[in-house]
């Protein structure tokens, strides 16, 4: 696997855009303050364009769920500068950040799903922040049929396996078709299947509409949709290729002496 000694350095620019859908630079964080402070991340620079499907990987504990929380506007930045969607987050006011989340799609491990309301009222209630009252069951419905669950739309949560409750938020997460997606784990409660078809109408979003996504994942059987893969290791981002340099280099004919933890 390629490493970066400097990592002020923007990795992977094969492919350059005027404008990314993400931009980090010199991104650094802590948790917590004075004599308990640590550093979790460590000087991060990273363009995300449209149109990319981006799986970041690494050994649980090194960053990764906190860089995605920080790009999606969940978090406040102590130091560099993260624009997401043409817009600086440092020093942004609450009202403001509340503006960008409403462009993002959040799949997250935990489906928070409301119990008492229908898969299809869940993800209706997504549809009404974009104020289309109207059309908000239709659009529902619409996106729920191409998760598989169409003979599912009015059942609440309690009577859906927890598979089925993932593909619900995922719903919820792809209605309103944001301009950028961030997945925590997305397939992690699917089999096989039925995670194939989440990560097939991921990638066609990406494609035809020019949506960016960022996945985080272990799951090794989704990576081949993957335009870029990057690698984040104890807070640094050690690596960024693509999909057919990550192949090349982690064959196992090809790959003595590298080590790489999904």
């Amino acid at each position: 696997m390629a490493s970066f000694s400097n990592s002020s350095q923007v990795l992977n620019t094969a492919v350059h855009e005027t404008s990314p859908t993400v931009q980090v630079r010199h991104l650094n964080y802590f948790f917590g303050t004075g004599d308990l402070c640590k550093q979790v991340l460590f000087d991060i620079n990273l363009n995300l364009p449209s149109g990319q499907i981006v799986i970041m990987t690494g050994p649980s504990g090194s960053g990764k769920t906190t860089l995605l929380t920080l790009i999606g506007a969940l978090r406040t930045i102590h130091e560099g500068s993260l624009q997401v969607l043409g817009r600086e987050l440092v020093g942004l006011s609450g009202r403001k950040l509340v503006e960008v989340r409403r462009n993002i799609g959040f799949i997250f491990q935990a489906h928070n799903l409301f119990e008492s309301l229908t898969a299809s009222q869940n993800v209706e209630m997504a549809v009404e922040l974009t104020r289309q009252f109207d059309t908000k069951r239709a659009c529902a419905i619409s996106i729920l049929e191409q998760l598989g669950l169409g003979e599912r739309v009015d059942y609440k949560p309690g009577s859906l396996s927890g598979g089925q409750k993932q593909r619900v938020a995922i719903a919820r997460a792809l209605v309103n078709q944001p301009p950028l997606i961030l997945a925590d784990e997305p397939t992690a409660a699917l089999d096989k299947q039925s995670g194939r078809d989440v990560v097939t109408l991921m990638q066609k979003l990406a494609k035809e509409q020019n949506r960016t996504i960022l996945m985080v994942t272990h799951d090794n059987r989704i990576l081949d949709v993957a335009d870029r893969i990057i690698n984040l290791v104890d807070g640094r981002l050690e690596s960024d290729e693509t999909l057919d340099t990550f192949v090349a280099a982690h064959d196992p004919q090809h790959s003595e002496g590298h080590q790489f933890i999904l």
